[in-house]
Order: C-alpha cells, then sequence, then structure tokens
C-alpha cells in the first residue's frame, strides 16, 4: 500500500536490489549527487522519493516515480544529469514552459538547455552543436523531437546517459492527458546503440496508469516507487453554487487574498472569456488562456501570470500541466471536472512551494450536464470505431460518477481523493474537525462548514420506489411518484397505487438530490445514455436493514458578496507559513520581483516563498547563515544574497 512520506511513513517502493552504488568506482555515487544537490540547488539531502529515484538511476537502472506535485520530481533528474557523464535528456510536453525550466537551471548554475518550435532552425543547429561539443548537462525536447531525422542523427553523436520523461501518464489512453505523441519514445529509446537509462515521472497515475506507462515506454525491471498521493499543504473545499453565487464567490476570494496568486478553471472557453470579462468590471487583473486565443495571446498571458503581472489566471485545462510557478496560492474550479485524475492534477498546481494554499470546488447540476454532454461527444468525427468510442466512453462515465461522489460526500474530502487512487488515509487530528472522524482536519467537511441533514424517509422512500419500478424511470418520475404528483402520465399508468407514492413532502431538488447522492453510494445506480435511468445499486439491501440512517451536507450560511473568509482556525493561513514577519514578507517579495524583471525570468526563479518564508524566520546576517536557507546554493547566495541581506538589515533598523 502506497503510503505518503509527508506524513512520516515509509513510501511503497519495489525492485531496487541489493546492486551497490559507491561500490560501482566508474560511475557517480551518491554522495555525489548530495553534492550537487546542495551545490546547486540549496539542499542538504534528498526526500526519500528523491532518493529512491536517484539511487536507481546512479546505478543504471530504469525507475518509475510516482510523486505529488511539489515532491520535487525535477530533482530525480537533474541531479543525476549533472553528475552522470553525457547528457540527459528530459521529454517533456509542453513548449511554452521549457525556456522557464532552462533559466531555473542556468540561474542555478546549470548548463541546461532546450530544443523545441520557438527556436529558429539555425538556433537549433547551434544548440545541437554545441552538446555534441559537451556544453550542457540537461536539455528538454518535446516528445514529437523525438521522430524528427534531423534530432535522431543529433543523438548518435552525443553520450545521451539518461532520458527522462516527465508528465509520463500522457503515453496511457487510461489517463486523462492522453497524448499520442508520447507513443513514440519507446521507438526513440530503443533506437539507441547503447541504451540509456530511461525514468519516467508523473504526479497522478491509478495502478490501471502505471502498468501502462512501464509497458508503452518499454521500462525495464524499472525500480518503482509511488510516495503517496496526500499534499498536507493543501486545503480541500467543495460548495454547490448556482451561476450567479459562483462569480460572487470568486470575487469574493480574489478579494480576501489580493496579493496572492491564483488560477480559476472553467470548463468552456467562452465562460473563460465571460468570468474574465467580469472580473475585469469588478477591478481585477487577470489573464485568460484557452485553446480558441492566438499562440501570441497565449504565451503572452501565461507570460503575465508567471510574472507576476496577473496574479489571477482564467483558464481551461489546456493551461497548466507542467506549469512550474511554485507560489500558485488557490485554485478555484469554476465548475466540476470530469474525473478525480483531472482534478487532483489541476487542483495540485497549488503550493508547489509546500506552502499552505487551497483548492476550492464550486459545482452545480449544470456542470454535471456540461460533462455528460462532453463524454457523449466523445470520439464523434475522428474516424473511431464505434465499440471503441462505447469503451471510452463507459470509462469516463464511471469516472464522472467517482467526481460527482466527491462533490456529494459528507466524508473527508482528502480520505475521498486518495481512496481512488488506492491509497487509506488513516487520519489525523485537527483542530475543528466536526464532521469527519479520523479525518484531516484541513477539508471544508472536516471543518464543519456545513451541517448535517437527515433524508433517511426520503432515501427510504427512493430505494422502495426504485424496487416496485424495477429501474424504469428516471430521476424526474421518481421525483413526482415519491411526492405524490397529480401529472396525467403518472395517474394513467398506475403508478399512484404504489406503495411509495406521496410518502414524501420535501421539493423535487432535494429528491434528486438524495438520489445522486445515493447512486454515489452504491445504493442506487444511474444509467448511461441520453435518457438515464435509475436502478438498483450493489449496496440497495444495506437501505432495508433496521438501523439503516441517511444524511447529506447543506452550507451552514451564505458568504456575502464582498467576504469570501472561510472561517478556517487561526492556525491555517493561505499564503503564509506562519514565520517570520508579514510585512518583511512583503518587501522580500517586491525586491524579488525587481530582480527578476531586471534579468527577464519568473520570480519563483530568484527564490520560492517558501525561501523568502525561511528568510523572515532566519534572518539570515551573513554568507554562511544565508546558505542556511532552505533553497539556497552557492550560486544564489553569490547572485543575490548581497541584496536580501541589505533589505533584511534595513527592515531590522526600521523596526
Amino acid at each position: 500500500m502506497a503510503v505518503s512520506e509527508n506524513q512520516g511513513a515509509r513510501p511503497s517502493f519495489t525492485g531496487l536490489g541489493a546492486r551497490d552504488v559507491s561500490a560501482c568506482a566508474s560511475r557517480p555515487t551518491m554522495d555525489d549527487a548530495r553534492a550537487a544537490l546542495s551545490r546547486y540547488f540549496g539542499y542538504e539531502d534528498f526526500r526519500e522519493g528523491q532518493r529512491f529515484i536517484v539511487d536507481a538511476v546512479l546505478a543504471g537502472r530504469d525507475a518509475l516515480g510516482i510523486m505529488p506535485t511539489g515532491a520535487g520530481k525535477s530533482m530525480c533528474y537533474q541531479v543525476p544529469g549533472i553528475v552522470l557523464p553525457g547528457l540527459a535528456l528530459v521529454v517533456s510536453p509542453l513548449v511554452s514552459l521549457m525556456s522557464d525550466q532552462v533559466h531555473a537551471l542556468l540561474d542555478a548554475g546549470v548548463r541546461g538547455s532546450y530544443i523545441n518550435s520557438t527556436l529558429t532552425p539555425g538556433q537549433q543547429r547551434t544548440v545541437m552543436r554545441r552538446a555534441i561539443e559537451g556544453t550542457y548537462k540537461v536539455m528538454y525536447v518535446a516528445p514529437e523531437r523525438l521522430a524528427d531525422p534531423a534530432f535522431r542523427e543529433f543523438v548518435s553523436q552525443v553520450h545521451v546517459a539518461l532520458v527522462a520523461i516527465d508528465e509520463a501518464h500522457c503515453v496511457s489512453q487510461w489517463g486523462q492527458d492522453f497524448r499520442p505523441s508520447y507513443l513514440e519514445i519507446r521507438d526513440f529509446i530503443e533506437s539507441f546503440a547503447t541504451r540509456p537509462t530511461v525514468v519516467a515521472l508523473t504526479a497522478t497515475a491509478t495502478e490501471r496508469v502505471r502498468d501502462d506507462i512501464c509497458e508503452m515506454l518499454g521500462l525495464r525491471d524499472p525500480a518503482t516507487i509511488v510516495t503517496g498521493f496526500d499534499r498536507p499543504n493543501l486545503m480541500f473545499g467543495v460548495e454547490r453554487l448556482d451561476a450567479k453565487m459562483k462569480r460572487r464567490r470568486v470575487a469574493g476570494y480574489i478579494a480576501e487574498h489580493p496579493r496572492e496568486s491564483g488560477i480559476i478553471y472553467c470548463n468552456k472557453r467562452k465562460e473563460v472569456d465571460d468570468l474574465a470579462d467580469w472580473l475585469a468590471s469588478q477591478g481585477v487583473a487577470s489573464a485568460r488562456y484557452h485553446a480558441g486565443m492566438s499562440t501570441a495571446e497565449r504565451q503572452e498571458s501565461q507570460r503575465r501570470f508567471i510574472d507576476d503581472d496577473a496574479l489571477v489566471m482564467v483558464a481551461t485545462n489546456a493551461f497548466g500541466m507542467g506549469i512550474d510557478k511554485s507560489n500558485v496560492r488557490y485554485v478555484i474550479h469554476h465548475n466540476m471536472p470530469k474525473s478525480i485524475e483531472a482534478y487532483y492534477q489541476e487542483a495540485g498546481r497549488a503550493g508547489r512551494d509546500g506552502e499552505p494554499s487551497e483548492c476550492l470546488l464550486l459545482w452545480n447540476d449544470g456542470d454535471t450536464s456540461t460533462c455528460r454532454y462532453f463524454i457523449d461527444r466523445v470520439g464523434m468525427n475522428d474516424g473511431v470505431a464505434e465499440d471503441e468510442v462505447e469503451r471510452v466512453q463507459a470509462i469516463q462515465r464511471r469516472m464522472l460518477d467517482w467526481m460527482l461522489g466527491y462533490c456529494r460526500t459528507t466524508g473527508c474530502l482528502r480520505a475521498y481523493i486518495l481512496k481512488y487512487f488506492g491509497e487509506e488515509f488513516a487520519g489525523r487530528d485537527g483542530e475543528g474537525a466536526q464532521a469527519c472522524e479520523s479525518g484531516c482536519g484541513n477539508c471544508s467537511n472536516c471543518l464543519g462548514d456545513f451541517e448535517m441533514v437527515d433524508v433517511t424517509d426520503v432515501a427510504k422512500a427512493c430505494v422502495r420506489c426504485v424496487l416496485e419500478l424495477h429501474g424504469s424511470f428516471g430521476k424526474s418520475m421518481i421525483a413526482d411518484i415519491v411526492r405524490g404528483s397529480k401529472a396525467k402520465r403518472l395517474l394513467d399508468g398506475g403508478l399512484d397505487r404504489l406503495s411509495c407514492y406521496d410518502t414524501v413532502s420535501d421539493s423535487a431538488n432535494l429528491v434528486k438530490d438524495v438520489i445522486e447522492l445515493l447512486a454515489a453510494e452504491g445504493l442506487l445506480s444511474i444509467s448511461d445514455g441520453t435518457y438515464p435511468v435509475v436502478e438498483a445499486g450493489p449496496r440497495i439491501l444495506e437501505a432495508e436493514a433496521d438501523g439503516f440512517t441517511f444524511s447529506m451536507k447543506k452550507i451552514k450560511r451564505e458568504r456575502p458578496a464582498a467576504s469570501a473568509g472561510r472561517g478556517l482556525p487561526s492556525s491555517v493561513s493561505f499564503g503564509s507559513s506562519g514565520s517570520g514577519d508579514a510585512e518583511l514578507f512583503e518587501r522580500l517579495r517586491v525586491l524579488r520581483k525587481r530582480l527578476a524583471d531586471e534579468q527577464g525570468i519568473p520570480p519563483y526563479v530568484v527564490f520560492s516563498d517558501k525561501s523568502l518564508h525561511d528568510m523572515c524566520a532566519r534572518m539570515p546576517r551573513n554568507a554562511d547563515e544565508f546558505l542556511m536557507v532552505s533553497g539556497v546554493g552557492e550560486r544564489k547566495l553569490e547572485r543575490y544574497g548581497t541584496a536580501f541581506m541589505e533589505e533584511i538589515a534595513a527592515f531590522s533598523v526600521e523596526r
């Protein structure tokens, strides 16, 4: 069973074997790797998951790492790339991010490069020539580049010691981000006269997807580690709101977090444009991103967001994969995604630096209809065989059922997500945990943002109705029956003679909600198709047992439009680690932005929020003390140490 190293437990891993890397004099050792980690990146040692992968790679062993966003996956190939002889190739799906990733390496003192379509043919030839001369240690390429004959000729002239595949789940048709170009990676790897070591990394992958990764990439007996999917620094929240209230909630949240960077996801391009325009009318400076925009427009929006010129990004899921921006403090989903995988990957773009951050999902029945509409259109006009389309649609409908269950559950949201990925959550004691026994104490359910409403009688009536009807009708008809409707179609069919007829006095909407929740819990089942019917679920007999009870959640209070305060315990403060001084942090943040603008790089490349908070706590006065700050290596000290220590000293004098 996979457990999270963040909880202090050992992660699950397989296959490293007894080979002693340090005993192999011809290969770099873990001591070499730790020295590089400290010198270039400012960390004294690897996290356990990183250590396992790096150890395997240095031993010449293929490896597969399933590590949550923010766990430092890039260290698993960058550090081996630095210490191994030759070149490390990193296959990455997003061309637009390679420049930032290479800038971050160069800023740390590592010789990095990239080859993609943003470079002219002449620039590409120059990069390849320099790589042949041994100039670079790490090179980023898009998967499409691997089939290019000129690139194949280039790699035949260099010693490629390592091939790293980032976002490896893109190779699996069972994943939410399948990319056909990833299917070419295996052929590329096997084309080498001397096969390099291969490491595949991703943050979200079920067991089925993990098996696909190993098969489709041709990994050879890979050392495999699943460090766990838990992100303890993320607070999860779910709220059911109509469309107008969603807008007010988003605007109120932004007003409460004016200096924090966040992403707002929408399901449709039009919703992105409408929400971005509406936020602009409310005085919010935001960027937008979707596939309907030109390449230049998307690049400019991304630049403004990454450089902190626009703190809020409104986008479809076309934005975000591989985003390295570490100081995203919140991710708000304006609509419900189609799957837990998609949601967790998008929500996981918050708090990559490990600082407290929030993931808020706003949803309503309209989102469910939109998701089902997209699923029904799978394969249209793509020439895909009908049986294959039906198979994919069935998979996506099951994924949507899990997503709906997340929105409706009264249990711990964190535990629900971890269960989906096959991981048990033991629970943590948390202040204010009211609704979830042994829950995380850091989600809207555990914090008691809703009140429990007993709907046992409604649930029993719905179950009796389904059993009497033998799964012949949809939610609306069941609601009409149990509420005693006098509709002609109902009376003509003799449905008023059912024992469950006219046994519920609640609203039709509440009855439909109960049916959906019963389906999420497996007591009922809702069929696929344009006209879904409600049927018996595998656990339906539990509703007939003595002592059966059923509850649903209801938000305790409406929030005013101008206030988005979550009412969290005082120990939870998003956007601040609680260490150091808030005023000093803001001054260091302004300094970071100025230095970044002068160099034309994103602010997070200079220092992460985590590093700034550590400076506030340590108040370093000399080089030795500055090197003790998290994320500060020798190059960072040389480049930025004086400016930041002078700002800290000035603050100390003025205070």
